[in-house]
């Protein structure tokens, strides 16, 4: 007897992707699935046939053998996939196919979710925000850190299970976590109240952690915080938060740094910079001054004459350390002028008088708009 051609069968072309096909043989097997069609021998075997199908094609090298050899390559030990539809067991497409068929039934292969005891979990990780200041950005820091996490149970080495014990699987859920019922021609599930879904039970739990595996405790521990950080960095602490369950990974504690503002140093990049407060005849004549960093190193500095405000005098290398090499930014000081609000008679009437040798006329520069004096106020 000739076999319908497997394409056919699925109602696909030949082109058809792999997805295609398997959507296909979900949409044939909801028709004719058991459960639905109850003591129905022909939808059964159209259930069978769609599953031998989809068996070969969903398969790249059995699709490919096949394509190649039709139905006799599936026989010839180059499938296995193939002529046999007429003797498949319905437990056995149930088993291969449970992805398939668990999704739409609620069903599916408990087979492969039995649990044996209980599986590690990783533990979740934690972020933290801690503050510094720009000058401890600027040298480096150590933080203590201080909450509560979970580790690892000590009583029971993570198992959950009294020393001596051991967990066991569920035997109203055979494992799997989840009682099937059927109503009608559909099946659904729920997790099983023996075990709360877990799929194993621990009949003598561990009396320090109550058979959780882990326990919560106070932790404090210095963290390290290298020179050169920058605002809104994160800093990564491996295995300082939760302990996983049952000997599952430790997770990492991530630290988001924040840098509070300085009053008088601020940051561009790896460049520190600073500004200087000079006096009028300071920047006219030139002079040279001490100025502290951040780090309180003394540094002389040359004014040069007629320095203008606003000008840039850079030290090179005296910056923030890059993170990741052995340079460094500068420092950038810039001039500023201080004016005072209030002075002596005496000194008004030399400034007026140093106002008559050089004059009020100022050169006119791009970018400034043209001004004429009239007279001095007060």
């Amino acid at each position: 007897m000739n076999k319908t051609d497997f394409y056919k069968v699925l109602g696909v072309d030949k082109s058809a992707t792999t997805d295609e096909i398997k959507t296909a043989y979900r949409k044939l097997a909801m028709k004719y699935h058991p459960d639905r069609n109850p003591d129905n021998k022909a939808a059964e075997d159209k259930f069978k046939e769609a599953t031998e199908a989809y068996e070969v094609l969903g398969d790249t090298q059995k699709r490919s053998q096949y394509d190649q050899f039709g139905h006799a390559g599936m026989h010839n030990g180059m499938g296995g996939g193939g002529g046999h539809s007429s003797h498949m067991n319905m437990e056995d497409i149930f088993e291969n196919f449970g992805d398939i068929f668990g999704s739409m039934f609620g069903g599916g292969n408990t087979k492969s979710r039995r649990k044996k005891g209980p599986q590690p979990q990783a533990g979740l990780s934690v972020t933290k925000e801690i503050e510094i200041t720009l000058k401890e950005a600027f040298l480096g820091t150590k933080k203590e850190i201080a909450y509560h996490h979970f580790f690892a149970c000590d009583g029971c080495s993570g198992t959950g299970a009294r020393p001596g014990t051991s967990a066991q699987s569920c035997t109203t859920c055979n494992g799997s976590g989840e009682m099937h019922f059927k109503q009608g021609f559909f099946m659904y599930a729920q997790a099983c109240t023996s075990c709360s879904g877990k799929g194993f039970i621990i009949p003598a739990p561990c009396s320090t952690c109550n058979g959780q595996s882990r326990v919560q405790r106070y932790d404090k521990f210095t963290v390290n915080i290298p020179r050169g950080i920058y605002n809104n960095a994160e800093l990564r602490v491996n295995e300082k938060a939760d302990a996983g369950l049952y000997g599952g990974a430790t997770g990492d504690l991530f630290l988001q740094v924040r840098v509070k503002e300085d009053k008088t140093f601020k940051r561009d990049n790896d460049d520190l910079i600073c500004y200087v407060m000079l006096t009028y005849a300071q920047l006219t004549l030139g002079c040279q001054v001490d100025i502290e960093s951040i780090d309180e190193t003394k540094h002389t500095i040359k004014i040069p004459k007629g320095c203008p405000v606003g000008e840039k005098i850079i030290i090179t290398g005296e910056g923030f350390h890059k993170l990741r090499g052995k340079t460094r930014g500068n420092l950038i000081i810039i001039t500023q002028c201080f004016i005072p609000q209030k002075i002596s008679a005496e000194a008004k009437k030399k400034l007026q008088e140093y106002s008559d040798i050089v004059g009020t006329q100022t050169n006119d520069g791009e970018g400034f708009i043209t001004s004429f004096f009239k007279k001095f106020l007060g």
